[in-house]
C-alpha cells in the first residue's frame, strides 16, 4: 500500500466555515462539493499525484452514524485517516470497517481499504463489532451447496472452539429420542440430517441469557414448493443464526457479565417422500400439537422446539432471531425489521439504541386479539393463519406459545439481506440486530 492519504470529513452545514486552503476550496467548489452526504472528492497535488480526499458527513443535525461507510465502499485499496469533523472517532471507525466488508470467497476481489484508528477511538470496541457483523455477512452470503446443516455444524464448532465454549449436538433420529420432533419434521426429508447446536459459555452463577436463531440453510418451501423467484434467496434463511452468531461473538469478546447460551436449530427445507405435509398435525417439545398449514413457514416450527428448551432452565433473557416472514418486509421493508417485545421498557431501549447505532428496529404488538388467527379444529394450535393479514405478528403470537408467559422474551423478525448497497451495508447478506441488542446487554449486565 502506499503512504496513509487523508480523508478530511466535513459537514454540509458548516463547509463555508471549515478551514480549507484556497486552492482545495477552489476546487470543491469547481467539483460541486459542498459537503453532500456521501460525496467523496479525490484532490490533486501540485504535481497531479493523489494528495487525499474531501469526503461528505451531511447535515450536522442529522448525523448519519455509518456515513463513512459510504467512502470504505467507494475508495481504493490504501491506507487512510481521518481529519477534519468526523464526530464521535469509535463510530467513525466502525462505519469505515463496516464500509470496506468485502466477500471474496468465490471471485477476486480487491483488497479492501484499511483506516488508522482515529485518537481517542475504542480499537477494542471496534474491532468486536466488526468482526460480528462480518460474521453474519460471510454466512448469509455462502451459498447452501457449501453452507449445508453439516457444514454449518463444523463451522460452529471451529467458532466455538475458538471461544472456548462447550458444544452439545443432537442430530438425525436422536431428535426423536430427545423430544424434538418439530425440528426432525422439517429437516427429516434433506439428505443432511437435522441437528440441534447447544452452546454455552460464561459462568453459571450469572443471569442466563439465552439466543436463538433460525438455522434454514436453504428453503425450497417443501411441499408448499417456492417459485423460481422465491427462492433465488433462500440460502439466507439462516440469516438468524448467522445474526445470533454474530453477536455471541460481541457477548464473549466484551466479557459480559453472563452466563450465554446459544441454541441454533439447523436444517434444510427439502422435498423428498419424507417430507412433512401441509395438514399433518405435529408434536412440539412444549407439549401442544400443531396443526400444519402450510410447509413454507417451517421456521417457526423449529425455532418453537428451541423456544420451548430454553425456557426449561428459566433463564434471565430468551433473544431469537429469524428471518421468518415476508409480512414483515410487506410491513416495514428490508432495512427494518419488527421487534417483539413481552418487556416494553427493554423494547424501547432496543428501538433506541438501534436508532444511535444505525441498526435499527421497529416495535411491533403481541396483539392478544389476533391469537384466534392461530386456531385448530383438531390440534391445540396451526402454526398459520388463513388470513392474508398480519403475518409478521402472528408468527410472533405462535413462537410466543412457546415460552412461558413469566419469560422475559424478545423475538426479531430480521430480513439479513441488503437489495442495495447503503452507508456501512453493501449489497447482499448483512447483519441486522447485532450493534442494537449488544448496545442494549452491555449496558444490563455490564463486563467482567
Amino acid at each position: 500500500m502506499t503512504a496513509t492519504r487523508p480523508i478530511t470529513c466535513i459537514f454540509e452545514d458548516r463547509f463555508e466555515a471549515t478551514p480549507l486552503e484556497g486552492a482545495v476550496r477552489q476546487w470543491a467548489k469547481a467539483n460541486g462539493f459542498g459537503g453532500q452526504q456521501g460525496k467523496l472528492l479525490a484532490l490533486p497535488g501540485a504535481d497531479g499525484t493523489l494528495k487525499g480526499y474531501l469526503f461528505g458527513m451531511g447535515a450536522s443535525a442529522e448525523p448519519a452514524p455509518l456515513v463513512l461507510g459510504l467512502a470504505a465502499a467507494a475508495l481504493v485499496p490504501s491506507s487512510y485517516r481521518l481529519e477534519g469533523d468526523y464526530g464521535d472517532p469509535t463510530r467513525a471507525a466502525l462505519a469505515f470497517a463496516l464500509g470496506a466488508y468485502r466477500f471474496g470467497r468465490y471471485a477476486s476481489r480487491p483488497e479492501a481499504p484499511v483506516l488508522e484508528l482515529p485518537e481517542g477511538a475504542d480499537g477494542a470496541e471496534v474491532a468486536r463489532l466488526t468482526e460480528a457483523g462480518t460474521i453474519a455477512r460471510n454466512l448469509i452470503n455462502t451459498p447452501a451447496n457449501d453452507l449445508g446443516p453439516e457444514h454449518f455444524e463444523a463451522w460452529v464448532r471451529h467458532f466455538a472452539r475458538a471461544r472456548k465454549m462447550e458444544v452439545t449436538v443432537i442430530a438425525g433420529d436422536t431428535l426423536i429420542d430427545e423430544n424434538f420432533p418439530m425440528i426432525h419434521a422439517v429437516g427429516r426429508a434433506s439428505a443432511a440430517p437435522p441437528r440441534l447446536i447447544d452452546l454455552s459459555w460464561g459462568q453459571a452463577n450469572h443471569p442466563k441469557l439465552t439466543l436463538v436463531g433460525k438455522g434454514v440453510t436453504f428453503d425450497t418451501g417443501g411441499l408448499n414448493i417456492k417459485p423460481g423467484s422465491g427462492m433465488a434467496l433462500m440460502k439466507k434463511d439462516m440469516g438468524g443464526a448467522a445474526n445470533v452468531l454474530g453477536l455471541a461473538h460481541a457477548i464473549i469478546d466484551a466479557r459480559l457479565k453472563v452466563r450465554l447460551r446459544v441454541l441454533l436449530p439447523i436444517v434444510e427445507n427439502a422435498i423428498s417422500g419424507a417430507s412433512f405435509r401441509p395438514g399433518d398435525v405435529l408434536q412440539s417439545r412444549k407439549g401442544l400439537t400443531v396443526e400444519i398449514g402450510n410447509t413454507d413457514a417451517e421456521g417457526r416450527l423449529i425455532l418453537a422446539d428451541a423456544l420451548a428448551l430454553a425456557d426449561e432452565e428459566n433463564p434471565d433473557l430468551i433473544i431469537d432471531m429469524a428471518t421468518l416472514t415476508g409480512a414483515a418486509r410487506i410491513a416495514l421493508g428490508p432495512e427494518l425489521p419488527p421487534l417483539y417485545a413481552r418487556n416494553e421498557e427493554l423494547g424501547r431501549k432496543i428501538v433506541e439504541a438501534g436508532l444511535a447505532e444505525d441498526d435499527p428496529v421497529w416495535p411491533m404488538p403481541l396483539w392478544k386479539g389476533y391469537e384466534k388467527m392461530l386456531a385448530s379444529k383438531i390440534a391445540d394450535v396451526n402454526h398459520i393463519t388463513s388470513a392474508p393479514m398480519a403475518g409478521s405478528v402472528t408468527a410472533a403470537l405462535f413462537l410466543q406459545k412457546f415460552v412461558d408467559p413469566g419469560t422475559d422474551w424478545v423475538h426479531l423478525d430480521i430480513f439479513g439481506w441488503a437489495p442495495e448497497a447503503r452507508p456501512g451495508r453493501p449489497f447482499g447478506g448483512t447483519d441486522q440486530g447485532i450493534r442494537s441488542l449488544y448496545a442494549v446487554l452491555r449496558e444490563k449486565y455490564g463486563t467482567a
